[in-house]
């Protein structure tokens, strides 16, 4: 008996070809993307020095990218819509590789800075439409299959990125940072010119959307330039510029909190707004709104910790800092499939509830090190904490678009990568903030028990202060730690409200 030929979802990217290929291909540029997003990070000590200038001022190569960044993730739906799903894809993954291309030509900080705000704005527009892309050509009953093999790009890209970024900078030189983008941008165009299909449907819609004139929502953008970047200047450099006691920030942070409350306003009742907050209004979307910002918060805070606690503590260079995290990186690929099985069989907000109580245990483990810990002190530790990722990611992703309009899937996938974005903007902010704050507090106070007359165990007083300082940061880590536990235990219950997507259900339902 003759196999019946299978036919395309009416949105669906794939047209002729298998779907499957079709979400190999565009997790190809985000991989790139999520990979370039943590491994400049390990090389920026060695830009700076080569560009010369100090490291307070290098700072801005990693604040323009992601200031960039989160400007234009919020629209991203609304250019999808305007100038073609494929087309606006093409356009950013042709910019973020050319930009790369440059900022390893790059000379000079200034030079540098403005190829990276041009690579943020092409990453930013990246996950969105691979994701919009995805939810479209996949029914509800095979998405969470499919969000597991996009899932391997979102965690497991920065996981290995500090190993690859350690080792290309420690070998070679800082600009294999930006050079390793250029294979995987060629190959991700090409392949997308070839195979990736741009719908009917989609088409159509394009010309209803141009057809009445083009309608901007300008102070709708105004408000998310200003709002977001404002918003990400503050997150970044907030304790280089010394908190709120600098004027800097509570100018930018005043200008953040007024233009984002009145773009929430602005956009609720506007015919076209440039960032549909009214999708907010379907529950599973909002809850997967919020959960998605946990996991950026915990995932890239945690992220950033552990490799540095390390480095501070252990004295680790870059590669075997990184190294630390590459076991993790391995175990969460391999949970990829299980996690997308186990999702396609039970409810998404039971998984959910389940991971996110792992995830705290896992970081309560931390809490448990000292300094003795080694390398596979630090190596297992990480392992714990990403054990529980997959099964947060992909339930997650599936059932965001459970009750949201089929027309809504560009829409959704920037909201709900903005809201992972800023999680981990605003956790990596807080871990640090945080972690300084304890630092201070537990070396004041082993400091308020020490007398001219403390028996130094053999120590000269420039060897017993070290201790003293090593100590404080070990107690920090670990408070942060406590801290990112009780996130985790306090948001689980949320996730038992979620829907679950019924079988057979048309897609966008």
């Amino acid at each position: 008996m003759t196999k019946p030929a299978r036919i395309p979802l009416p949105r669906s990217a794939a047209g002729p070809y298998s779907p499957w290929l079709i979400a190999v291909i565009v997790s190809i540029a985000t991989f790139m993307e999520v990979l370039d997003t943590t491994i400049t990070n390990v090389a920026l000590r060695h830009i700076s020095g080569s560009l010369g200038a100090g490291l307070d001022e290098s700072t801005w190569i990693i604040t323009s990218y992601l200031v960039s960044n989160a400007i234009v993730l919020p629209i991203s739906g609304w250019l999808s819509n305007v100038l073609g799903r494929k087309r606006f894809y093409m356009i950013c993954v042709t910019l973020f590789t050319v930009a790369s291309l440059m900022c390893s030509l790059s000379t000079s900080l200034n030079f540098m800075i403005v190829m990276r705000v041009l690579q943020g704005i092409g990453g930013g527009g990246l996950a969105p439409a691979e994701q919009s892309m995805l939810a479209d050509t996949f029914p509800p009953s095979q998405r969470a299959k499919v969000f597991a093999l996009y899932g391997f790009t979102v965690l497991v890209a920065p996981a290995i990125g500090p190993v690859v970024g350690g080792w290309l900078t420690d070998n070679l030189s800082w600009h294999w940072v930006f050079l390793i983008n250029l294979p995987f941008g060629v190959i991700s165009l090409v392949l997308t010119w070839l195979f990736v299909q741009e719908p009917e449907v989609l088409k159509a819609e394009r010309r209803a959307l141009l057809a009445g004139g083009f309608k901007v929502d300008f102070v709708g953008f105004a408000m998310v330039a200003i709002g977001f970047g404002a918003l990400q200047v503050v997150l970044d450099q907030y304790e280089r510029e010394d908190g709120f006691s600098s004027m800097f920030i509570v100018t930018l942070a005043a200008i953040s909190l007024v233009c984002l409350a009145f773009l929430a306003v602005w956009e609720w009742d506007h015919p076209h707004p440039a960032v549909d907050i009214r999708l907010l209004r379907f529950k599973n979307f909002a809850i997967s709104a919020v959960v998605m910002f946990i996991i950026g918060f915990m995932l890239m805070s945690s992220t950033q910790l552990l490799p540095q606690m390390s480095q501070t503590l252990l004295g680790y260079d870059a590669t075997t800092a990184g190294l630390s995290l590459g076991i993790g990186g391995m175990m969460t690929a391999g949970l990829m499939p299980i996690a997308g099985l186990i999702t396609s069989k039970i409810r998404p907000g039971v998984i959910l509830s389940v991971a996110l109580v792992a995830l705290g245990l896992a970081m309560l483990h931390v809490t448990t090190l000292s300094l003795d810990m080694d390398f596979w002190d630090v190596s297992w530790a990480r392992s714990y904490q990403v054990f529980a990722l997959p099964f947060l990611f992909i339930p997650i992703s599936a059932a965001s678009y459970v009750g949201l309009p089929a027309n809504k899937s560009n829409e959704a996938a920037a909201i709900s990568n903005l809201m992972r974005n800023l999680g981990g903007s605003i956790g990596v902010a807080f871990a640090s903030i945080w972690l300084q704050n304890r630092i201070q507090f537990h070396h004041a106070r082993l400091a308020e028990h020490i007398t001219a007359n403390a028996d130094l165990h053999g120590q000269t007083l420039a060897q017993f202060a070290q201790t003293v300082q090593t100590q404080s940061s070990m107690m920090a880590y670990i408070d942060v730690y406590y801290m990112l536990a009780l996130v985790a235990f306090c948001v689980w219950p949320i996730t038992l409200l979620l829907k679950s997507p019924k079988k057979g259900a048309p897609i966008g339902h």
